[in-house]
């Protein structure tokens, strides 16, 4: 099934749902761990009647969804088809199923709270270096590469964060390479930053705001807050 651009899922009018990374992500809040748990089980329920299926973390007071396909068809410009991790068609309805089971519960979204951490690394060497952390991070040297044409590292299961290669050139002089990448949903993206400048840091680098904002600590050590503007809610 064919990805979908960020203006497809704009049009999706996904007011509970907010695009981070790759996938679809929404908080429900609930009263307590039982109510979160019948939530959950209507929403399996639904995701039997459509075949597909949302990552689902549950607590004592809220129930965190992702929807995203791992069988997404991503056409590069030469027209080489790619088996990516993304969202599709098949998200858009399940996300929307679950809305309105969400509705059916009297369970209420907190779609501005939703959060996704990613860590990136710079270096020349991606192909060389991936497989070592492919081990370190998940085991399994079937992680490099899955869901996307790069190097890139995915946990299938989702128990660690995704590991990116940035491009870097070869450097004797050490500097930091690792930095940590904050996905948040657009309309918290200034309280964010704002949050950050607050506390002692410092942008680095806002060329590319709101899409990403380059955070330092005091110690020079960068994060980015990040937003996918593509897919963001029109205004």
């Amino acid at each position: 099934m064919d990805m979908l651009r960020g203006e497809q899922i704009v049009a999706a009018r996904l007011t509970d749902w907010r695009k981070l990374a790759q996938g679809l992500h929404a908080r429900f809040v609930v009263d307590d761990f039982g109510a979160g748990a019948r939530f959950v089980v209507a929403v399996a329920e639904a995701g039997d009647a459509l075949g597909h299926y949302p990552r689902v973390v549950i607590g004592n007071g809220y129930v965190d969804l992702e929807v995203v396909s791992d069988d997404a068809i991503y056409r590069d410009d030469e027209g080489t088809e790619h088996v990516i991790e993304w969202v599709t068609q098949q998200d858009i309805d399940l996300a929307r199923r679950i809305t309105e089971i969400a509705a059916d519960h009297g369970v209420v979204s907190d779609p501005a709270s939703v959060s996704e951490i990613e860590l990136g690394l710079d270096t020349a060497h991606s192909a060389v270096i991936a497989p070592v952390w492919a081990a370190l991070l998940t085991g399994s040297a079937e992680s490099q590469g899955r869901g996307t044409p790069s190097d890139e590292i995915r946990d299938a299961t989702g128990r660690v964060p995704n590991l990116w290669f940035g491009d870097a050139d070869d450097h004797e002089t050490p500097r930091q390479r690792f930095h940590l990448e904050v996905y948040v949903a657009p309309e918290v993206a200034e309280q964010r930053v704002a949050a950050a400048l607050a506390a002692g840091g410092t942008v680095v680098d806002d060329s590319d705001a709101p899409s990403l904002t380059v955070i330092a600590d005091q110690d020079g050590n960068q994060g980015v807050v990040c937003v996918d503007v593509a897919a963001a809610k029109e205004d």
